[in-house]
């Protein structure tokens, strides 16, 4: 049985991780252990359940207890739910709940580099991927097109980030992800000694086509992804072993990094008889 509290004051404590904190607070950088995140969405919460995430509390409407929440209520029946009309809850969070269901996580441990690349043989590496709209979309194609992980440098925006996991569609819950160490240094040197092949996208002349053989062909590959404006650092291109480019038409110079990695995903794929 769902635990309901009826918020009477916005002022109080346990509601502060959906009213007060910011993303970076959520996040806790000094104190990983501690860290937390928003789900939002009925769909995203019963994915990060899946995935293991352990709930807090949640924050919905009351009109979502018997409706849109219900499953998810039955799935976590000991922890609180606080509840409010529609108007009182955007003066409380600032927004409309447009998806109706918000639920405060805890940060799920991550894995080593080494660990999530153990039987790996295709990966997406996003550097300095910042806005958090484009890493969900990139999470949401990654596991849709058969990508086995994504690694995210330091400089990325977090997957757990609320808008970022609501656009994922929960898919940041569903393909094994972790940051890389120090960038490009260490981080090549493990993709290196993996036995990774590794392919730059990027806006030059001196590169393949993405529908060069060779690069299907290779056994284990890490497909790198550069930021919506300066694309990757050149010192990231002059260490991979291939620079690729998807061929464009009537003038269009580039994609929006979260469809280029769709098509690349789905181009680089392993084939079904691998």
């Amino acid at each position: 049985m769902a635990q309901v509290i009826e918020i009477t004051d916005f002022s109080a404590p346990d509601l502060d991780v959906y009213a007060r904190l910011t993303e970076a607070q959520l996040l806790n950088r000094f104190e990983p252990a501690k860290g937390m995140f928003i789900a939002e969405s009925p769909k995203v919460i019963h994915r990060a359940l899946d995935g293991g995430c352990q709930p807090v509390s949640m924050l919905m409407e009351r009109k979502d207890i018997d409706g849109s929440a219900r499953e998810i209520l039955a799935r976590c029946p000991d922890i609180p739910v606080y509840t409010a009309d529609e108007e009182l809850l955007c003066g409380l969070t600032g927004y409309h709940l447009t998806r109706g269901v918000l639920c405060a996580m805890r940060r799920p441990a991550l894995p080593s580099m080494e660990e999530l690349l153990r039987n790996a043989h295709r990966v997406a590496i996003l550097e300095n991927v910042q806005n958090p709209t484009n890493v969900g979309a990139i999470f949401r194609s990654a596991a849709a097109l058969g990508m086995d992980a994504v690694l995210l440098t330091p400089g990325c925006s977090d997957p757990l980030y609320r808008r970022s996991a609501r656009v994922s569609m929960g898919t940041v819950f569903q393909i094994p992800w972790t940051f890389t160490p120090a960038w490009p240094g260490e981080g090549m040197a493990q993709l290196e000694e993996l036995g990774f092949a590794t392919a730059a996208l990027a806006l030059r002349e001196d590169t393949l086509s993405i529908d060069d053989p060779r690069l299907r062909s290779e056994e284990r590959l890490a497909v790198l992804l550069g930021s919506e404006g300066d694309g990757l650092a050149d010192d990231t291109i002059a260490r991979c072993r291939y620079t690729v480019k998807i061929p464009m038409y009537h003038g269009v110079d580039s994609l929006n990094v979260a469809a280029a990695s769709a098509v690349a995903f789905w181009e680089l794929r392993r084939m079904p008889t691998d």
